[in-house]
């Protein structure tokens, strides 16, 4: 049905690509009615005459172009039975296996549709549009199987049983405008295109209860007897741009865009917006910037890309615009690329059928993703099904909206609401000891958003925790339990765009240890800190700000080689280098002690570092003596490297106790 707009557009590439059927007067008037686009008369002339043909090729041509009659009418599911017979007595075009792929595409039929496009890969193998169809039906099996997290409704309130689409906001979201070929609409007569009453552009509005009014026409000069419909209705209110389709004795005169006014209610004195010379170019589906300055619309003007493509112009005057440009490839397709629309966040939305996808029109957004390069992408399932979606719009600030479908729970086309909930994240942490990794059972776990919630748990007898988090903040966790330094963890949300379970593992550590700073580094006999042992400082510049009645004493430690004097005195050096940057970083001087311990304190394996250098054991300690006795070269440096090391051991927990507030009680 909403191929009403710009249908004539259809006809010329069609017959273009379909030989002639044998001399026939009968067949030859249908052949008339369909080169006019009446393809409702042509389609009734070929079924009553379809028993009558004997002949299998002739038989396969006429089944042919009833099929293409019922495609051009979107009438997928007689356009699949038609095509189906082509195909069964070899009709020598191969389009018909190829539509009858598309058609099957459109029912959802994704296995039998895939078989025809195989099919029709091996009779035509220099077109990628077999290919691209068996791609197109695994993908989109896959997109239902894993659907994104948009809901969607049937709009009833704003439907008719006859076919409603093409929806736009009014001055605010309380007003919607849209087409509709229900019976109210002024024409008497039917479409000689699609076989259904021609359109209207009609309103309906929101009262203060938050229910939409009963559907009318728009009052005024906008609706005819013949097709009117996508309206665009600016800002304010007070210009409507629409597409109008008007008829000579059942032949289409082609499709223009028009804009009016509103005054005291009623959409007055339409004008033409012309942007072509040409005056058998046919143009609709207009759209403005959300600036107004830029004029989007479709068009079947030659020069493109194939079928229907996006143009367009820049304002010069309130009825005057540049000469129209197209789009380009980025969005336009030898297929049909209609309905554009431009969101406030400058994203660009269209439907097109010539790019792949689940089947018929398929929603497309064309934008500059985070590395900065424009890409155009399917909206996926479910704003896109098998059947044809387009025409979407978006609430201002609002995951929600309006699109037109004719997918299942639709009466022809109609119009459906769509809403994306916000994601839901949690977050499952699990407690352990920093030294043994057994987990802290009854530990208190304290949570900190950026938008400044607070949440608070304990850990349970798997030294597990759990909290539900929200969408694009920053998180910390503060553990507490006696005997302990409180631990930290922070995770954010931020970038998330689907449902998520983070993980995360907070390790905290017994007072009474002394606990090694990792990955801080020094130039080779210098006590100058390098970048990159900054991060890591950091981190304990936050375990002193979250722990901030500890007072502490920076221990840092060398190897063996070198003599003992040198030794010491470089590693007092670092150990100051280590409590001069956490001063810098805000850390009260006399929270800190430097100590240099030189070669004097070889560290004593732990389990983690067991763990992680086989050759080592629990318990060892890498004395001058144990390390000489290494065979391996290598091992040696593993042993020098874990000796030069800084550590930080706590003096006493009382610091004046007035520190930062968080995680106070």
């Amino acid at each position: 049905m909403h191929y009403i707009i710009l249908a004539a557009a259809l006809t010329a590439a069609t017959i273009a690509s379909v030989p002639a059927i044998a001399q026939n007067k009968k067949v030859d008037k249908a052949l008339t009615y369909f080169n006019s686009g009446e393809y409702t008369k042509c389609r009734d002339m070929l079924i009553k005459y379809y028993p009558k043909v004997k002949d299998k090729p002739t038989r396969g041509q006429v089944s042919f172009y009833i099929g293409e009659c019922s495609r051009n009418m979107s009438d997928s599911r007689n356009a699949e039975r038609w095509y189906r017979k082509a195909v069964q007595v070899k009709y020598s075009n191969p389009l018909a296996t190829l539509y009858l792929a598309d058609a099957l595409k459109m029912k959802g039929n994704y296995e039998d549709a895939s078989a025809q496009y195989s099919a029709y890969h091996d009779l035509v193998p220099d077109d990628a549009r077999g290919e691209q169809g068996v791609q197109d039906c695994e993908l989109a099996q896959k997109w239902m199987q894993n659907p994104t997290r948009y809901i969607t409704w049937n709009a009833r309130w704003l439907n008719d049983k006859e076919s409603d689409f093409a929806p736009c906001f009014g001055q605010d979201s309380t007003e919607i405008y849209y087409t509709s070929a229900r019976e109210s609409a002024k024409g008497n007569e039917k479409n000689a295109n699609s076989g259904t009453n021609y359109t209207d552009i009609y309103q309906s509005v929101k009262d203060k209860k938050g229910k939409w009014s009963i559907p009318v026409p728009v009052e005024g000069a906008v609706n005819s007897a013949f097709d009117e419909g996508s309206p665009f209705v600016t800002s304010d209110g007070q210009t409507m741009y629409f597409t109008s389709c008007k008829n000579l004795k059942g032949k289409s005169l082609g499709c223009r865009i028009y804009m009016a006014t509103l005054e005291d209610g009623k959409w007055v004195n339409p004008e033409e917006v012309v942007l072509f010379n040409d005056s058998s170019v046919s143009v609709g589906h207009p759209c403005l910037s959300p600036d107004e300055k830029t004029l989007y619309f479709a068009s079947d003007k030659d020069g493109g890309f194939g079928g229907k493509d996006i143009w367009k112009s820049t304002r010069q005057g309130r009825n005057s615009w540049s000469t129209p440009e197209n789009m380009g490839g980025n969005i336009n397709t030898k297929g049909d690329d209609v309905f554009p629309f431009e969101a406030p966040d400058g994203k660009f939305y269209f439907s097109s059928n010539g790019r792949g996808g689940m089947g018929g029109l398929d929603i497309f957004k064309y934008y500059k993703n985070k590395e900065g390069k424009y890409v155009t992408e399917n909206l996926q399932y479910p704003l896109n099904t098998y059947a044809d979606d387009f025409g979407i719009r978006f609430f201002k600030n609002y995951q929600k909206g309006y699109l037109s479908s004719n997918r299942d729970g639709s009466r022809g086309d109609d119009i459906w609401g769509f809403y994306l909930p916000p994601i839901q994240v949690s977050i499952e942490g699990v407690v352990k000891n920093e030294e043994t990794t057994v987990v802290i059972t009854d530990a208190k776990v304290k949570m900190t958003a950026s938008d400044g919630t607070q949440l608070e748990t304990k850990t349970n007898n798997a030294g597990a925790f759990k909290f539900q988090l929200a969408e694009n903040n920053d998180y910390m966790f503060i553990t507490e339990k006696a005997g302990y330094l409180k631990g930290i963890g922070k995770e954010t949300t931020k970038g998330l765009t689907e449902n998520t379970v983070l993980k995360m593992e907070i390790m905290m550590t017994p007072l009474v240890n002394v606990i090694e700073i990792e990955n801080i580094e020094y130039d080779f006999n210098q006590a100058t800190l390098r970048e990159e042992s900054k991060v890591s400082l950091d981190v304990l510049v936050d375990i002193l700000n979250v722990n901030n009645t500890i007072t502490i004493e920076l221990r840092a430690n060398t190897d063996f080689r070198g003599s003992d004097e040198a030794n010491l005195k470089l590693s007092e050096a670092r150990a100051q280098s280590v409590v001069d940057y956490l001063i810098i970083k805000g850390i009260d001087k006399d929270r800190l002690q430097a100590r240099g311990m030189g070669e004097t304190n070889p560290i004593t394996v732990s389990k983690k570092i067991a763990a992680k250098y086989p050759f080592l054991k629990e318990g060892d300690k890498l004395t001058e003596d144990f390390i000489n006795k290494l065979e391996n070269t290598q091992d040696k440096e593993i042993c020098h490297q874990l000796n030069r090391r800084t550590e930080f051991k706590v003096l006493r927990t009382d610091f004046k106790e007035d520190g930062i507030p968080f995680g106070s009680e």
